[in-house]
């Protein structure tokens, strides 16, 4: 049963179903980064998106909006079919869908102004009329992330990181979007400006109704801001739940082992002995069946013959472990 099954249809935003990124690769087999990802987001949710480095998280991210070309799968936004439309029927999309990039030292341009910068969507979609009502909106949209309108006149390498990164965000507000996808925004800031981000991203959401996919490797982020999370490996999911339920009752081995190894774990939580070992194996060449089993301490011979399928553990819970449905008793 597809998740979107689970969903009122009217309150989905954007479906994926099937999702696949294989990129070529010189040993002539492909690098296997997203491998049929399928996940809904409901209108006003903020779903976060985690794993390891290597897990396919940015990938799942530039290729729901097309900024990477799907090979295989279905994107479907407010209910249109995204995933293989042309360039030009992509544009007015382009406005609805936006992303604030993970680097806020390379996705400025160092030779224009930030005026410039915010000024560059509205001039596209033809959101402003003549300068005076652009300069207005640039001085809205720098205001909106607690920068100053004077800060318009300014080059990138005259802010911090973090005012780099709020500027990011009014560049992507910038078109009035309705659906942002958010890269690791915080893991090129310092510590000390995080929690003034996340504050700013908290805020933004609820003023602006913004739906939103998060993406980060922070699960003490992700527990603050997302409303549900799914857990990615080697470009497959592993399991889906909403928040709370997932940090109190984690069923997948590896998520167990991803909220075990957070630098803040809450004493609180079950216990786990799981211990990663080794890193996450070649896209190139994954495990066969469960691609999780070369580092899970409970695999068992089936688990190298067969792909384990999300099953139920709960409502709106789900978890692709051959533990669920062979040994119910040990998970």
């Amino acid at each position: 049963m597809s998740e979107s099954m689970l969903e009122n249809p009217s309150d989905v935003m954007l479906e994926v179903v099937d999702l696949k990124k294989h990129f070529p690769h010189v040993s002539g087999r492909p690098v296997r980064a997203v491998d049929g990802v399928s996940f809904t987001i409901r209108q006003g949710e903020t779903l976060g998106l985690v794993g390891e480095s290597g897990s396919g998280k940015s990938t799942v991210g530039r290729a729901v909006l097309r900024l990477l070309e799907p090979t295989e799968g279905s994107v479907q936004f407010k209910g249109r079919e995204i995933a293989h439309l042309r360039s030009g029927e992509l544009l007015p999309l382009r406005r609805k869908m936006q992303m604030i990039f993970q680097d806020p030292y390379a996705s400025l341009n160092p030779r224009m102004r930030i005026g410039s910068v915010l000024a560059e969507g509205l001039n596209t979609h033809k959101l402003v009329k003549g300068a005076t009502e652009r300069k207005a909106r640039v001085a809205e949209l720098l205001s909106m992330v607690g920068l100053a309108p004077e800060h318009a006149e300014r080059y990138p390498h005259e802010f911090s990181g973090g005012q780099r990164q709020r500027i990011g965000v009014a560049r992507a507000l910038s078109v009035e979007p309705e659906f942002i996808v958010a890269d690791e925004p915080l893991s090129a800031l310092d510590v000390s400006v995080q929690a003034q981000v996340v504050n700013l991203l908290c805020d933004l959401r609820e003023r602006l109704s913004l739906t939103m996919l998060f993406i980060s490797h922070d699960l003490d982020v992700v527990e603050f801001l997302c409303d549900r999370v799914i857990v990615l490996y080697l470009g497959r999911v592993m399991e889906v739940a909403d928040t709370e339920t997932l940090f109190a009752n984690p069923q997948h081995p590896y998520t167990q082992a991803l909220l075990a190894a957070s630098p803040e774990a809450d004493p609180e939580r079950p216990s786990t002995p799981i211990v990663l070992r080794g890193d996450i194996p070649s896209p190139i060449d994954p495990p066969s069946g469960c691609v999780f089993r070369t580092r899970c301490p409970h695999a068992m011979p089936i688990c190298a013959e067969q792909v384990p399928v999300l099953v139920d553990r709960g409502p709106g819970h789900r978890s692709a472990c051959h533990l669920h449905t062979l040994h119910p008793e040990q998970s």
